[in-house]
């Protein structure tokens, strides 16, 4: 009766069991010889002490399957999990309380996409082999587990992994499509433009600001003819009606990256730094491994469930990514025939439908079936029976994302690279989710190219809905590769990107996005432009660098309209300290937990107009609201909609100085009386299930949002990373919030935490022979045949 899961609870005899429970799951496994039956040769394997792998293959089939083979050993449990939610299978887990993720998931297309790239990879025999050796190294090791073996979540939830496929490893592809390029507002600024109309709106949500400090510098002479547009600008956009909208990823996933040339560098070699920011969870989302076969060498980080290296280096290059955030994603609606929906109107023409009927496992349930309609444009999201309130409401949805692409084959071609024709031949192949790739080479070249695939669009194409009868609302293909936003070994002696906007205006064609960065990308240019002589610890201080830009520019105008003539002590105290402030949210920073409240509520009353609309549109920038503060000091928008009284611009800053100073004092009763940014913020990292237990909070870091060291309550750094590209062997140093080992009892679940709160760094053992780094090993083992 004991291993009978009871509702919600965990079958409390397999966890408590001495032999297969929770207590088995914390041992060190330091496995001896192993004979596996999927590898053509003897594979070295060695284990460092942060247990990072170190796999020496005599063939590369062999190197990846025991990259799959040693990500499943400390990742099983993580790895598919994010391929039933990719999928939309989370229901077969969690019943029907997961059934609208579920739904979602498959309205989004992510499993249609996925198996386009499966076709398509057919072709490709070289990528579709190591893809395939990765998979049997998974497959065999699950083979190869016991009760004693499972992760414990899996104990917890009380099912067991199944076989690992090529496809799942595509499915990993498009939730990272999913997290990093589906951000979009298409339908809630339509709601906007309606309300506001087109000149309110612009002035809220302008899509440039002259003190922006592009990627790619200012007035940049292209050497190119861009391709024409095929699509007339059409702005008449369809209206539309509906309540709520798909849940969109974290606003806040973006990162920074930077390359410095060896002209600006102390040992005159190139310095190479790279930090993705995304959300912060346990296990982490990266995986570090060493891979070495006779056509490779290289480490860094992985994705589990994914094989070869994403974010790293080898002999003689380094590379890193950042989010580029461009839209790429646009919603139609659809116009049908009649209520059969088998027919929709486009340019004049009926066209005919297609209908796939999903089939959802619901545990302990009926299983649920979901009728989902395809146009040209792609699948219908919203309609009657998902999420649309009414049978008007049928928009279909277009995303890069839906097309097939072989990622893959930019990073193998990465991991092998040796100069900078051989990252530009890899980048060609990579479609999304664009990123900003920042390189470095021991020859000396640094760049920036800006790679995916962007459509090419009519000014403000797909800021709004767009008519899905209309030809000219369709996109007008995509923008050639050799196009891209790049640049090689430019003047400056530097390259940085952090989310910022791509190019200014000189740059031909249309690269919006309602997202774009307004503080890190600057501050992080002015660093570099002050270095002349870049070390690495340079380049660690610019990562960890905790300078608060929008308190520095905002700051000082809000302390001027602040009354302190009736200020008590308590009050007069923070406005003193503000003052002082040096602007640096480091973790004992009081005057960091005194501005981010203060924002928030100032923010919260300006924009409390936005409050009285029926879903949660997103509010003017940080940037613009300070831009209008200063420049536009009597607007309507001072005035509190719910008073009686006409408020202006002192008003409100006051009101939220005494709302910030109520909500501290609350904070003061709950918690403690310090307020230390460190304890006020409570960075964060959760387990993918969200339990306590299994999390880390309270972490001893400074940073927040805006900020280059981007460490916020649930987001945060997730990878750092440095590297001198030095002719006579790269030397890296890296580190990220978590532990190798996926498993909550082992020490390495969450080893590395306190050393990344603090920004230090581990060197990253890197070597093309392996008996000279032998000596540093945790241990070593064998695979054979």
């Amino acid at each position: 009766m004991l291993n009978i899961s009871v509702f919600n609870l965990p079958p409390i005899g397999k966890l408590l069991n001495p032999y297969s429970g929770f207590f088995q799951n914390g041992l060190v496994n330091k496995f001896d010889e192993i004979e596996l039956p999927g590898i053509k040769d003897e594979v070295n394997l060695q284990i460092d002490s942060l247990l990072i792998p170190h796999i020496y293959a005599k063939n590369d089939e062999d190197l990846y399957y025991v990259q799959g083979y040693m990500h499943a050993f400390h990742r099983l449990w993580q790895m598919e999990f994010q391929i039933m939610s990719t999928s939309g299978r989370l229901s077969e887990i969690f019943g029907e309380r997961a059934l609208s993720i579920d739904r979602a998931s498959r309205r989004k297309g992510l499993l249609y996409a996925a198996k386009n790239t499966l076709e398509v990879s057919k072709k490709d025999l070289e990528t579709l082999k190591y893809i395939q050796a990765y998979t049997n190294g998974i497959n065999d090791y699950i083979l190869s587990c016991d009760i004693q073996n499972l992760p414990i979540e899996y104990k917890l939830l009380n099912y067991k992994p199944e076989k690992w496929t090529i496809l799942k490893s595509f499915l990993l592809m498009e939730q990272m499509s999913d997290m990093l390029s589906r951000r979009n507002q298409d339908i809630e600024d339509t709601y906007l433009l309606e309300i506001l109309g087109k000149e309110e709106y612009d002035f809220l949500f302008p899509e440039i600001h002259q003190e922006v400090d592009p990627i790619i510098p200012r007035n940049t002479n292209f050497q190119f003819t861009p391709k024409k547009l095929t699509r007339k600008r059409d702005t008449i956009y369809p209206k539309i009606s509906i309540d709520e909208t798909l849940k969109k990823p974290d606003p806040y996933n973006g990162s920074n990256n930077f390359a410095i040339s060896g002209k600006r560098t102390k040992n005159g070699n190139p310095i190479l730094g790279s930090q993705p920011d995304l959300s912060l969870n346990l296990p982490s989302i990266w995986y570090a491994v060493h891979l070495n076969s006779p056509t490779v060498n290289t480490m860094g980080v992985s994705l589990p469930g994914a094989p070869g290296v994403i974010i790293g280096f080898n002999d003689s290059i380094a590379w890193g990514e950042t989010n580029a955030t461009r839209d790429v994603v646009d919603f139609y609606k659809i116009k049908f025939k009649d209520n059969k929906r088998k027919e929709y109107l486009f340019d004049g023409k009926w066209l005919k439908t297609e209908k796939i009927i999903e089939k959802f496992k619901v545990k302990n349930s009926n299983p649920f079936y979901d009728t989902i309609i395809f146009t040209h444009h792609g699948p219908i999201t919203y309609d009657r029976n998902f999420l649309g309130n009414n049978d008007k409401v049928n928009l279909a949805m277009r995303w890069v994302a839906h097309d097939a692409s072989i990622e893959y084959k930019t990073f193998f071609k990465l991991n092998r690279a040796k100069n900078i024709s051989d990252i530009k031949e890899a980048l060609s192949y990579f479609d999304g989710p664009a990123q900003n790739f920042a390189y470095a080479t021991t020859e000396g070249d640094i760049g920036m190219t800006i790679a995916g695939k962007f459509p090419i669009k009519w000014k403000e194409q797909g800021k709004f809905l767009l008519d899905g009868s209309n030809r000219d609302h369709e996109w007008s293909g995509y923008i050639p590769f050799e196009h891209a936003l790049t640049m090689i070994n430019p003047k400056r002696n530097y390259v940085s990107s952090a989310n910022q906007h791509p190019s200014d205006k000189s740059y031909p064609y249309y690269t919006y996005s309602h997202n774009y960065e307004y503080y890190r990308g600057r501050r992080l240019n002015e660093r570099l432009e002050t270095i002349l002589n870049a070390t690495i610890e340079d380049a660690k201080s610019i990562q960890n660098d905790n300078f608060n830009y929008t308190a520095y520019e905002i700051l000082p105008v809000l302390l001027e309209k602040i009354d302190t003539i009736n200020f008590d002590d308590n009050k007069k105290s923070y406005f003193d300290k503000l003052k002082k402030w040096d602007y640096f949210s480091n973790t004992k920073s009081i005057e960091a937990s005194i501005f981010e409240t203060w924002h928030y509520f100032l923010r919260k009353k300006i924009w409390d107009e936005f409050d009285t609309i029926k879903f949660d549109y997103r509010r003017p920038s940080n940037y613009n609201t300070f831009y209008l503060m200063k420049n536009f000091p009597e607007l309507k928008y001072y005035d509190i909609v719910s008073t009686e009284k006409t408020e202006n611009l002192s008003d409100i800053i006051n009101l939220s100085y005494e709302l910030m100073k109520d909500s501290i004092d609350n904070w003061k009763k709950s918690n403690s009386n310090d307020i230390a940014w460190k304890n006020y913020k409570n960075t964060t990292i959760r387990h993918l299930l969200r339990i306590n237990d299994f999390s880390v909070s309270n972490i001893n870091i400074g940073g927040n949002r805006n900020i280059l060291n981007a460490a916020s309550k649930y987001h945060g750094p997730s990878w750092r990373m440095i590297v001198e590209l030095d002719p006579k062997g790269t030397k890296a140093w890296g580190i990220y919030p978590g532990g190798q080992s996926g498993n909550p009892g082992n020490i390495n679940y969450s080893l590395m935490i306190k050393d990344w709160a603090v920004g230090k760094y581990h060197k990253l053992l890197f070597n093309n022979i392996s008996k000279k780094i032998e000596d540093q090993m945790l241990y070593t083992k064998k695979f054979k045949k």
